[in-house]
């Protein structure tokens, strides 16, 4: 309860900090939303001070902070600029495909990663190891851009396996079994894209612990002792390799809201990346704290998860 407690106090801490440095570099920042109504002839310089008025931007720079603070943290990130709607409903309408998409390709670059970066550290210098390295190089290498629009011209174009773009067909109306079958088919090509995009350096970090690992004396002991490669895998690789796994895993929360822009443009998905995107140029001010508060809370939550798991995993850790 004691570490829990200060994990707790810490991610408040991090995130008060973080919250006055955000806040000043987006007010720090030049031009603003308010620059095309500046240099439009037909806005009156009355009209500007209602509408900034409207926002609270009229307000003293302290005053806007704590307003900005103290409705944060009801969960209320105020009104897009853009589009007058409420910053978290513009959140909420996209972060569950975006979610989908990253958790997907998440799991499926943990377990294809750890499978084939033991293979390769365990096939030191053969066939497999090389072969393996290629294709974490090609993967490190090639870029998402690059390889969806490839993709797309084999697949959607040439053969006519998959959609193009979009999430659903235009016949499909309605929900159910069909209609999120429908989605899933429309899926298949981003998410393998983020999947092999992220194969490249977690093979190589897994194959490299794996290698300290059979390099290690305990492990020259339990193979002296006659163990089967199983329980090799078992009791001495395996959880010799969760710690720094779990560690880059927690590191991975933020990106899974923070989607991927580039694909999301391609393939035409309104997720977070592209929302971000055109909020940035924009300067829609509230819906970029928004996000940036979103992130940097799931980075300390990130963090203190896994923390603690490390810390059920070796209790002895923090003492």
């Amino acid at each position: 309860m004691k570490i829990l407690l200060k994990k707790l106090s810490y991610i408040f801490g991090m995130l008060l900090l973080i919250s006055i440095i955000s806040f000043l570099a987006i007010h720090a920042a030049p031009n603003s939303f308010f620059g095309a109504g500046e240099l439009n002839p037909n806005m009156t310089p009355e009209a500007i001070e209602k509408l900034k008025a409207v926002y609270g931007l009229d307000k003293p720079l302290l005053t806007q902070y704590t307003d900005w603070v103290g409705n944060m943290v009801q969960l209320n990130f105020g009104i897009s600029f853009v589009s007058g709607a409420d910053v978290a409903s513009e959140i909420l309408k996209r972060l569950p495909i975006t979610l989908t998409i990253n958790i997907t390709s998440l799991v499926f670059v943990f377990i294809l990663s750890l499978y084939l970066g033991i293979k390769a550290a365990l096939s030191y210098e053969k066939k497999s190891d090389l072969a393996i390295r290629q294709l974490s190089l090609l993967s490190f290498s090639m870029p998402s851009f690059y390889l969806a629009l490839l993709l797309i011209i084999i697949f959607s174009v040439n053969f006519k396996l998959f959609p193009i773009a979009g999430l659903h067909s235009v016949d499909i109306e309605g929900e159910g079994l069909h209609y999120y079958l429908d989605m899933l088919w429309h899926l298949v090509l981003p998410i393998s894209i983020m999947i092999f995009g992220g194969l490249g350096s977690m093979i190589i970090y897994i194959r490299s612990l794996t290698l300290e690992i059979l390099k290690s004396d305990y492990y020259y002991f339990a193979r002296s002792r006659g163990l089967s490669n199983k329980q090799l895998l078992r009791y001495y690789i395996l959880p010799n390799l969760l710690p720094p796994i779990v560690t880059l895993l927690g590191l991975s929360l933020p990106a899974l809201i923070g989607g991927s822009v580039i694909l999301e443009s391609i393939f035409g998905i309104d997720g977070m990346g592209q929302f971000f995107y055109i909020s940035a140029l924009s300067r829609d001010y509230p819906t970029i704290m928004g996000i940036l508060m979103i992130s940097a809370f799931l980075t300390l939550l990130g963090n203190v998860i896994a923390d603690l798991i490390l810390l059920r995993l070796n209790p002895y850790m923090h003492k």
